[in-house]
Order: structure tokens, then sequence, then C-alpha cells
């Protein structure tokens, strides 16, 4: 070949080499709320879409942290870290309001108050990559965010009024949002992942659906309601993973399918404001129920054997736990973190806190109800895990895995960095 020749080749080759450009992964974290492992050992329920998702990856149950609520556990997710670290203890920022009640949970407050670990959509964002949230949690107003679709939607948002202007959303559907029955904004939310997907592809995307954990409160686990709820919930999987297949990601896109945490079905309530007015401590102690635990806060420590002594040997408690037994739980000590409280109530099975102030101290329910919030140590909190798609060899079911791990894994999947986080990548290969 002559030197003209090779030339030509060169130059021919030259555009290829400079506007050939790899392309970015994909990752996209389904949250469907109050998904128990346990549900997916039944072969009968009806959910073919994970079914698939499954079949094509890896599988198997997800421990929690305490407090084994929403919030919590959703900002491990993406942080890596317990809540005694990222400062998530509640639905919201625990806040004193320095009168009685003494405590308040703001879900409003910006996430750079309300989270205090690095996350792995921060590390994302400053690694260039793009961002997106739909009806994720603790991530109000977050910078890191390039679009969001959030929970209380309306049509002063962003992103809902680039759908309205295209079309792709109605102002009927975004009228008084936050009050529309459940299922109809899981429906909202989809079509706005959807959307996300095929117009802005993020690089990752945080996407949680809510109806399955309304429907495990109000009837509680196992029943045709939830077993309705999962099916319902498969079929807004599949137009995500239809939105995909459709903007031609498929080979780019990791999808993992998680849930925040399990749920017990309780028939009995413990009152436990009722035992402490008894007592004589109403207005001196606060009690903040999460369902399975609850949190008791002091106006003076001063008081803490009386607290003990009113609510030692309540029916339905399973123990009583002290600031020093916090650590070993995840949990931070009132004096580091003044959100948490100074003593923290277990339930036992069948039994779920209530904040009620009148009636006996412990009482039966009209029917079965469901709750999460116990201890992150009981197997009915442990979550779901399913994680399929590109960088996924393996097969099959994995034993169980941490929640901490999933930040560390999204970071890696990413080809970012997330050094903060205490979990580790889990076995996709």
């Amino acid at each position: 070949m002559n030197k003209r020749s090779l030339l030509v080749l060169c130059c021919l080759a030259l555009p290829v080499a400079i506007f050939a450009q790899p392309q970015t992964p994909k990752v996209i974290v389904i949250s469907l709320d109050g998904f128990p492992a346990f549900a997916l050992d039944d072969p009968k329920l009806p959910i073919p879409t994970l079914r698939r998702l499954m079949a094509n990856g890896v599988s198997g149950p997800m421990s929690t942290v305490n407090p084994t609520v929403t919030w919590p556990n959703h900002t491990t997710m993406v942080t890596g870290v317990r809540a005694d670290e990222h400062g998530l203890l509640a639905n919201g920022s625990i806040v004193r309001t320095g009168a009685w009640p003494p405590i308040k949970v703001d879900p409003m407050v910006s996430k750079l108050r309300m989270v205090r670990a690095p996350t792995v959509y921060d590390a994302a964002h400053r690694a260039g990559l793009t961002t997106a949230q739909v009806d994720w949690v603790a991530i109000n107003d977050a910078p890191t965010i390039t679009w969001a679709f959030r929970e209380w939607a309306s049509a002063d948002g962003p992103l809902e009024k680039e759908m309205l202007a295209k079309g792709a959303i109605t102002a009927a559907e975004l009228d008084n949002f936050s009050k529309s029955n459940i299922l109809f904004r899981d429906q909202i939310w989809t079509k706005a992942g959807s959307y996300l997907i095929k117009t802005h592809q993020p690089d990752l995307l945080l996407f949680h659906l809510l109806s399955l954990d309304s429907e495990h409160h109000q009837y509680g686990p196992n029943t045709l309601a939830g077993r309705t709820a999962m099916a319902f919930l498969d079929s807004c999987v599949e137009k995500l993973v239809m939105a995909v297949r459709e903007a031609g990601l498929e080979g780019r896109t990791t999808f993992i399918i998680v849930s925040d945490h399990g749920f017990k079905a309780y028939t009995k309530q413990i009152r436990a404001t009722v035992a402490l007015d008894a007592a004589g401590l109403g207005g001196k102690a606060f009690v903040l129920p999460e369902g399975g635990t609850a949190f008791v806060y002091l106006d003076d420590v001063q008081l803490l054997s009386k607290v003990r002594q009113a609510l030692d040997g309540v029916e339905g408690i399973e123990k009583i736990y002290g600031v020093e037994e916090y650590s070993a739980l995840g949990l931070p000590h009132p004096d580091r973190d003044p959100q948490f409280g100074h003593l923290l109530l277990a339930a036992r099975t069948g039994y779920s806190f209530s904040g009620a102030t009148g009636g006996p101290v412990t009482a039966a329910v009209p029917q079965v109800g469901g709750s999460h919030g116990y201890l992150a140590s009981d197997p009915d909190m442990n979550a779901i895990l399913i994680v399929s798609g590109r960088g996924v060899t393996a097969r099959g079911k994995l034993p169980l895995q941490s929640n901490l791990d999933l930040a560390p894994t999204i970071a890696n999947l990413l080809g970012v960095a997330l050094p903060s986080a205490k979990g580790k990548p889990l076995p996709l290969r």
C-alpha cells in the first residue's frame, strides 16, 4: 500500500475515531413500597414482568435498617449508610418544636438539610451524569437531581410544565394531585417515569410507587387486596421496561427492583400514651408511634425510671430499649442527634403501636391491619431485591443481602465513586 492510499484510509477512519462516543450505562431503580420478601416465595403471585426480570438476573431477600420505615430505608439505599449516619429516622425530619408536643415530623425540609450523607445521585451528578426522580423521598429541592416529578406534583413544576406543553399529561390529571387516590397517583408517576426514559434518557432514575404499602396497611399482608396491588405494580414496571425498549436503551440499562421494608399483620394496638397519662406523665413524655416500634421523648430525663415503670408490663410491648442499646440497632444517641427519643419501644408480633390517646392501653382492632417499623432483625421486615439487565451475568436466587449494598452497586454500575458507603457491590457476575 502506497503512502497516498494509507493517508486516504486514515482520513476515512478519522471521523469515526473523533465522533464515536462510548454509550453511558443507565440504571433504573424501582422501589415498590411495602413489598415483603416472603411474597416472592408464592409461585402463583401474578407478577409476570418481575418474574421475567428475575429469570434474567439475580433476586432474593434484602435486609433493612432500623427504623424499618419508608424514608430511612430509601435513604440507606442511596447512601449506603445506616440511619444514625444519614439522619432519617421517620418519614421526614423530626423537628423539635419548643412546645407541646415536643417534636413534629416535617417532610418538606430540603434534601440538603435532611440527608447528612453523600448520595449516589450526588456522585452521579458530580461525575457529569444526568439524574432523575419520580416520587422518591428525602429529596426535596435536591440540586443534584436533573429532572424531578415530585410526590406532591403540580402544574407549576418544571417537568410537569414540560409534559403539559407536549401533551404527555393533562391539567386534569395534575389537579389536586396529592389528594388523589394512590392507585391513580401510581399511574401518573408511571406515566412520568416512561416519559423521562423516552424523552430525557437519564443515566440514573429513582422511581417509587406507593399503592401496595397503602393496601397492606389497610388489610394486612397475605391478602387478596395485597396480591391485587402487586399485580397492578407489575403492570407499572412493565410500562417502564417497554419505555426502555422503545427508547432503544435495553442493552445499556440495568433494572434494580427493590422495596423499603416488609410487613406484619396485627390484631391489637398499643396506646402507650394512655399508659403514660394514667401514670401522671401526660405532657411530660411524648410517644411517636412507628408501627412495630415507638419512640418516647421525655420533657425531663429525670423521669426516665417513672416512664419505664409505667410502660413495663404493658400488653404487647416486647422490650423497652434504652439509649445505651441504640448503637447496636443503628440508631443515634439523642445527645448526638436530638431527633431521636430517650426510649425505644418494640412490639410483639400481632401488635402495633398507635397514637390514640383514649380508651384501653391495649385494644383489639375491628379488622386485621398491617404494619412495618418492627426491628430490622425480624425476617418479616426483609425487602425484595431483583437486579437484571446490563452488567448482570449471574442468574438465580441470592442469599440475604443488605440494603447498605444498593448504593455501592448503583455507583459501580454507573462507574462513579461513593467512598462513604459502608456496603459493597452486589455479586452480579
